[in-house]
């Protein structure tokens, strides 16, 4: 809950821009896994403060790192 009700949300920054990343790369695994739940599921514009066009460009990277074996596909075993 917020301290006053009233007052506006202050926006969150952007993770990507303030990092100063313009290309994702599906070969980062270490900002691909910034972006994945504890369970292997991509995280929500959300929770991730991406852009539309962002969040469209990780979850291309993040299946296509899945694809190329170098992220799990959940990280779980049943």
């Amino acid at each position: 809950m917020r301290k006053h009700p009233g007052a506006p949300a202050k926006p969150r920054p952007n993770p990507l821009i303030a990092a100063g990343i313009t290309y994702i790369d599906y070969k980062d695994t270490d900002l691909l896994r910034k972006f994945i739940s504890d369970r292997g599921k991509i995280r929500s514009r959300r929770v991730s403060r991406l852009t539309e066009q962002q969040q469209r460009a990780m979850a291309r990277a993040i299946k296509n790192a899945r694809e190329m074996a170098l992220l799990p596909y959940s990280s779980t075993t049943r």
